[in-house]
């Protein structure tokens, strides 16, 4: 883990590859999940296999980029993705993320020129649904399991996160479907047949409105594919060949 302090935040990052590539990728864990699980970690080092410089990072708020719920939220986590992309040199950049974190790749692939292709994994395009609980209590009980997460964890060995309905109140000035139905950046669309987080149906309609270009690829597994290295292995796999379609571009 290397820590980088970027305009507005001090970040926890993984890294992979000659930091001096011309080719950079930025790889983005889901809501509330690290850099450290194990596909994350898969992701970035298969990308530096392939001549990127691949980082990843704990956004700002969570794990070891400082445990502070009160900095956790969709505007701080784009504001961190410009940063971290700055901070390597505004390179053309690929953005992979998985769940939340693909959401969050296709906002930023939308406002940052410097981002040029963008893949995400069991995404949803659509925001959130509203939780009477969560909205009247001020929070929600959430538990992740400690990384590398490779097996699912008994909830008295998982971490505890008190999340605020702040993250979600925020979130609502975002409309991450509208802005793929715009985006012309080459794109990469992953969902899992035995998902129930975000179910196939769900993916395939945002797919079926997303501007070209696109490529559409269903893994038979759940959400939680870091669960699986051969699940893994199969998502590298197609990002390679996504890759071969669509080569590194020139940014801005």
């Amino acid at each position: 883990m290397i820590k980088i302090q970027t305009e507005s935040f001090s970040l926890a990052t993984i890294s992979a590859g000659d930091e001096n590539a011309e080719k950079f990728a930025l790889v983005i864990p889901g809501r509330l999940d690290t850099k450290d699980y194990a596909h994350m970690q898969a992701h970035v080092e298969h990308l530096a296999s392939l001549g990127y410089f691949a980082v990843s990072f704990d956004p700002p708020g969570t794990w070891e980029s400082v445990w502070d719920m009160d900095l956790y939220s969709v505007t701080n986590y784009q504001k961190a993705i410009d940063e971290v992309i700055e901070y390597y040199g505004n390179r053309p950049t690929l953005i992979v993320g998985h769940s939340r974190g693909g959401a969050m790749a296709i906002l930023a692939a939308a406002r940052n020129e410097h981002i040029t292709r963008l893949i995400t994994v069991m995404s949803r395009a659509t925001g959130q649904d509203d939780i009477p609980e969560w909205r009247e209590r001020g929070y929600i009980d959430e538990y992740r399991d400690i990384p590398p997460g490779r097996v699912r964890t008994p909830k008295d060995d998982k971490i505890y996160i008190k999340f605020p309905y702040s993250f979600h109140a925020d979130s609502m000035q975002y409309n991450v479907f509208e802005t793929l139905t715009t985006l012309t950046k080459p794109k990469l669309m992953f969902s899992g047949k035995q998902d129930t987080t975000t179910p196939p149906k769900v993916i395939e309609a945002a797919y079926e409105q997303a501007a070209e270009p696109k490529q559409y690829y269903q893994v038979d597994f759940e959400h939680d594919y870091r669960l699986d290295q051969n699940i893994i292995d199969e998502v590298n796999q197609r990002i390679g060949g996504f890759l071969e379609v669509y080569p590194e571009v020139e940014g801005p």
